[in-house]
């Protein structure tokens, strides 16, 4: 006689498909964090402000980008994650991509994505920094906006 816990081989003909499914399902569900992005974000955008080259300022503004867009998304500088370590790695696909329906954070991190593209081609420090602070701003809406309701 069997244990009530042990099991019996009958049951070990569906392991496979148990296996097959739990990692699909690990595949399939969101791993993304867009707060965590976000705050990162923000910690490369105001590192931005506080460097005294412009070719620094825009290291940390391409950091800031890779947060927003993700590995996959239309931005990423792999170049940038060259220099020194990606501060979002295992975040998620982007805040962006993460914001999923949350209208408001999406919004917002799509406009600190457009200031941190323009402190991109910026070619004084001082219009970088200013455009590192337009990405701080739009962050911070994105941090503080409301959830929708239903």
């Amino acid at each position: 006689m069997l244990h009530p816990f042990q099991p019996s081989h009958r049951h070990l003909r569906f392991a496979p498909l148990a296996i097959t499914l739990a990692a699909g399902v690990a595949v399939a569900a969101p791993a993304g964090n867009a707060d965590r992005e976000i705050a990162t974000a923000k910690v490369r955008a105001t590192v931005a402000t506080q460097i005294d080259t412009v070719a620094g300022a825009q290291l940390h503004l391409h950091h800031a980008v890779n947060c927003l867009v993700g590995p996959h998304g239309s931005g990423w500088d792999a170049a940038a994650e060259a220099k020194s370590e990606n501060h979002c790695t295992g975040l998620g696909n982007g805040a962006i991509a993460d914001s999923g329906h949350d209208v408001a954070v999406h919004h917002a991190a799509e406009t600190a994505l457009h200031a941190a593209q323009a402190g991109l081609k910026a070619n004084t420090l001082d219009a970088v920094h200013r455009y590192a602070h337009e990405v701080l701003a739009a962050l911070d809406r994105a941090q503080h906006a409301e959830p929708a309701k239903p």
